[in-house]
């Protein structure tokens, strides 16, 4: 089973007011186990950079100008999602912005059935708790002591520590590997040999001996 853990940075809060993707980072899953495959692209919005979102996440509109636009990274980005389920943080607004550039593109819109939203998950099993991403990381202990500022990959990778926290700890992904040593002769390694149990003569003698104290026992029978 393959899944995408997917965040995003932009320039603001809603792609309806002119705001733009500037950073996209991705992890593979498989079978809930982080494989070290990764998608990570900075990306030019083709606009200013508020203060207030560079204050978040570090991105200058200098530092972005040489960076290729969305078109440029799409098809890349669509290769590496595929069909797979995508795990995303508060995924409403990640999938506003994303679908609001693949229609720019003329790709079509992600679907929120192939999406599970971390956000509802942490929602559902601590009622009344703090959701955001930093919160989740100290109730786990995931070292997120880096996160001065907010980046995409980085992001990404800690979501994906604390999904599979929430979906029950990182055990959920541990399986018997499907290759097995073959062993001749259906022995076991390390096994040892047989061990006798047939009584020896002085064991039978004893026996009989025994029953002959008993009073009519059923094994004479």
């Amino acid at each position: 089973m393959r899944e995408v853990v997917l965040d995003t940075e932009t320039t603001g809060l809603s792609p309806n007011s002119g705001d733009r993707i500037v950073e996209i980072g991705c992890v593979e899953l498989v079978n809930h186990m982080p494989t070290g495959q990764h998608f990570h692209e900075y990306i030019n919005p083709e606009r200013d950079m508020p203060e207030q979102a560079e204050a978040i996440h570090g991105l200058s509109e200098e530092f972005l100008s040489d960076k290729p636009v969305f078109a440029d990274i799409a098809d890349a980005l669509e290769v590496f999602i595929g069909d797979s389920t995508l795990i995303i943080h508060n995924a409403d607004f990640d999938l506003g912005f994303l679908n609001a550039e693949r229609e720019k593109t003329g790709q079509e819109p992600l679907s929120a059935e192939g999406t599970i939203d971390t956000v509802a998950l942490a929602r559902r099993k601590f009622p009344g708790s703090q959701v955001n991403l930093d919160a989740l990381c100290r109730r786990f202990q995931i070292d997120n002591s880096d996160r001065a500022l907010h980046g995409a990959l980085k992001d990404a990778r800690l979501l994906s520590d604390v999904y599979l926290e929430l979906i029950g700890g990182r055990q959920q992904g541990l399986a018997l590997s499907a290759e097995t040593e073959i062993v001749s002769e259906g022995a076991l390694p390390n096994q040892r040999p047989p061990r006798p149990h047939a009584p020896s003569p002085k064991e039978k003698a004893a026996h009989t001996v025994f029953l002959e104290k008993l009073n009519t026992p059923i094994w004479k029978t």
